[in-house]
């Protein structure tokens, strides 16, 4: 997988490794350059000095092939602004911000970007949302009976249809993002590598949608 970071302060730099360290191309964007000091000698991946907000740089960057980005400059305003470029301009699958400010993120939220506050801040929970590694739900539907999962297909559904992931009352696959295109299947359809399939699930049927995409 193709990572953008936007900023690399501490939180940035930590993510930036351990994403290395899971097998994605990463690629470190921040306008001080002293910064990428904080990534060590050692670092596998691409820095660039620029600002996260001009459209060059975040095409220098590789934007256009991303499969996610994380805007986690010390700014909201910035690690908005970019993430709402990266969603909206440049359709990037993924997208994640870190937003201080709780009520500002619950508003983004809802506007269909992905944020991580302080009371969930953490290195491992970036990991996760950036690279599909979790069954956790990207939202929640009623008082959490239904959540909408977001995964990229795993290697035994390929080839394989929307019907063979399909429990009628259970487990109902609502769109698949191939590349930058997101639309809603037949039950024909098949799974390609690399998609992204978007499921809606009643929170009693996670482990069997975990039996059926092949997860331990």
């Amino acid at each position: 997988m193709k990572i953008m970071i936007i900023g690399c302060g501490r939180q940035g730099a930590e993510l930036a490794k351990a994403l290395i360290l899971n097998g994605c191309e990463v690629t470190v964007v921040d306008s001080d350059q002293t910064s990428f000091e904080r990534l060590g000698s050692s670092f596998g991946g691409r820095v660039i000095r620029g600002n996260g907000i001009d459209h060059d740089v975040l095409v220098q960057g590789g934007i256009e092939e991303a499969d996610g980005l994380a805007a986690v400059t010390a700014s909201d305003e910035i690690n908005i602004v970019v993430a709402r470029l990266a969603r909206q301009v440049f359709q990037v699958p993924r997208v994640v911000a870190r937003v201080h400010d709780p009520l500002k993120a619950e508003i983004y939220q809802r506007l269909g970007l992905m944020t991580v506050t302080p009371a969930t801040l953490g290195t491992q929970r970036f990991r996760e949302l950036l690279t599909f590694s979790a069954l956790e739900p990207v939202k929640r539907l009623g008082n959490g009976e239904v959540g909408i999962i977001e995964i990229e297909v795993p290697p035994g559904l390929v080839g394989r249809t929307v019907y063979d992931l399909t429990v009628p009352g259970e487990i109902q696959v609502t769109a698949i993002t191939r590349g930058k295109k997101t639309e809603i299947p037949m039950s024909g359809a098949l799974f390609r590598e690399k998609d992204i399939i978007h499921i809606a699930v009643e929170s009693g049927s996670t482990n069997y949608l975990k039996g059926l995409l092949g997860i331990p």
